[in-house]
């Protein structure tokens, strides 16, 4: 788990040319973040560059930061072809949801990795959900199912609340493209690991049956 492959090499060396630009470049900033009108006028390539921008360097450390950890366990199991498939995806779900949440509100925006890395994440915790993950706050790892599953309710909250600023939807939407891309190439899952799909599914159907409801 601690080599690191070409491919995600190219992937964080792209984040990290976007990102430069755009920290220097006002101009190549706006015109390539996502942006609902923008978007809904005809600019479809933000749903995809946006991803590879981000506010700072402390954003753009943490997203690199979790992809480095979670892309090798992605990786050993797929190999780079479908890691990448799984990342675009997840970025393109990441946006999409954005999208039909915020497509009343012309001036939403946002910027980020953090969907297609969290889609990385929820592929990762699906295929060896027995990892232990700990973090800062609690002292003790816990199975990496668990934390996937309280993520995604806190990202529900975070919708709920427009909690803070971060796009709690692109996380989301991420997690469900590396959800459903994960079984889509691993379909024996659903017998081998059937009560774990069904556990890390529950969030993502709360998050529909929420949304039907007009609660988001």
């Amino acid at each position: 788990m601690n080599d690191i492959h070409f491919a995600t090499i190219a992937i964080m060396a792209i984040n990290l040319i976007a990102s430069l630009k755009g920290f220097n470049d006002t101009h190549f900033f706006e015109r390539y973040k996502f942006g609902v009108g923008a978007i809904q006028a005809g600019q479809k390539d933000r749903m995809v560059t946006s991803g590879f921008l981000h506010v700072d360097f402390s954003h753009l450390f943490f997203n690199m930061f979790t992809l480095f950890f979670f892309a090798p366990v992605v990786i050993n199991w797929f190999g780079p072809g479908k890691f990448l498939i799984i990342y675009f995806i997840s970025l393109i779900a990441g946006s999409l949801l954005a999208l039909f949440f915020h497509k009343k509100e012309p001036y939403y925006s946002a910027v980020g990795a953090s969907g297609a890395v969290t889609g990385i994440l929820y592929a990762a915790i699906l295929l060896e959900p027995g990892m232990r993950l700990g973090i800062m706050f609690i002292p003790i790892p816990l199975p990496a199912y668990v934390l996937g599953i309280l993520y995604l309710f806190y990202s529900i909250y975070g919708m709920k609340t427009r909690l803070g600023n971060i796009g709690h939807t692109a996380h989301f939407g991420g997690a469900i493209g590396g959800f459903v891309t994960t079984l889509l190439f691993k379909p024996d899952l659903f017998i081998t690991d059937t009560w774990m799909v069904i556990l890390l599914a529950v969030p993502i159907i709360i998050l529909f049956i929420l949304g039907k409801m007009g609660k988001l």
